[in-house]
């Protein structure tokens, strides 16, 4: 599959375009990006050229992976499917449910492929134990700390802390589809949502699902960092069980992602993380943020 880049920073350097040029089902066939020189850089260091306009690079590939903030991504995305092309995404898909809806329009209408990328649904342990889990049933409680200190005092020198759209919607958009990713697929699906303020950008969540279960999420980029870390354990009739901890870094999780998008775009069956579940976790998303009191997300 020829696939082509949009993006070039931290994310797309470290993780989609080393993954993209070694895998062996795919054609890195370019890169496009807000800054043309950073764009040249990256092609020029995995072996394939840049682009000097999105259309361009739309015309010259099969699908498109996107490594952009996502008031970036939804814009590009809908382009992508009104070319054609099939689409894989980060998370969230949109900040707004309007954009994301209108992404998922796009892509059914063209009739492409889709999968948005959450680390722990295709990481190899974890994606495993949700599935289990999902199949056990029986959950009454479960609770999810997702805890970064990105933008905490003593966070360090994270690549991400320059990241403008992180610091504007900060953990709950940019952490908080990591925790949905797992809680809605055991559980199911949301009914109610809430939502507290913590310190600095953390956030409380409260859910009550479709299974009767309810669940709840600490979500920060400003924790110190000896209290960062991701845990979830689940509650119910069989005793608790805990998310597996993660055994290396994104990179395999976004291998498997691409395999999922090759295959989904040959056999034409949808991901469970396709765009219909991407949208889905921005609409719970906006309806946290309006119970914050921020804007509705609409």
């Amino acid at each position: 599959m020829r696939i082509g880049l949009f993006g070039t920073g931290p994310w797309a350097r470290r993780v989609h375009a080393p993954v993209l040029a070694a895998h062996p089902g795919v054609e890195l066939t370019g890169i496009w990006g807000r800054r043309a020189p950073a764009a040249a850089e990256l092609a020029q260091a995995h072996g394939t050229r840049a682009y000097a306009t999105p259309d361009e690079l739309f015309a010259a590939c099969d699908a498109v992976s996107f490594a952009v903030p996502p008031s970036v991504q939804a814009p590009l995305a809908i382009r992508a499917a009104q070319a054609g092309r099939h689409l894989l995404l980060d998370k969230p898909v949109a900040t707004t449910v309007s954009e994301a809806r209108a992404v998922a329009r796009a892509a059914e209408r063209a009739g492409v492929a889709s999968v948005v990328f959450f680390t722990a649904r295709f990481g190899e342990r974890e994606g495993a134990w949700i599935a289990d889990q999902a199949a056990a049933g029986g959950w009454f409680t479960a609770h999810a700390d997702w805890l970064g200190s990105v933008f905490a005092e003593d966070g360090g020198d994270s690549p991400y802390a320059a990241s403008p759209w992180r610091r504007e919607k900060g953990a709950l958009w940019d952490v908080g589809p990591h925790a949905l990713s797992v809680l809605l697929p055991v559980l199911g699906d949301a009914e109610s949502v809430t939502a507290a303020r913590g310190p600095a950008d953390t956030v409380l969540l409260a859910l009550r699902h479709r299974s009767g279960a309810a669940s709840s999420a600490t979500l920060s980029l400003t924790a110190p960092r000896a209290a960062s870390g991701v845990e979830v354990t689940l509650r119910g009739t069989t005793g608790t069980a805990a998310l597996p901890r993660r055994e290396a870094g994104p990179e395999p999780a976004f291998r498997r992602a691409v395999d999922a998008l090759i295959a989904g775009a040959r056999t034409g069956r949808p991901h469970p993380c396709d765009l219909g579940f991407g949208v889905r976790v921005t609409e719970i998303l906006a309806q946290a943020e309006q119970a914050l009191g921020g804007a509705d997300g609409q």
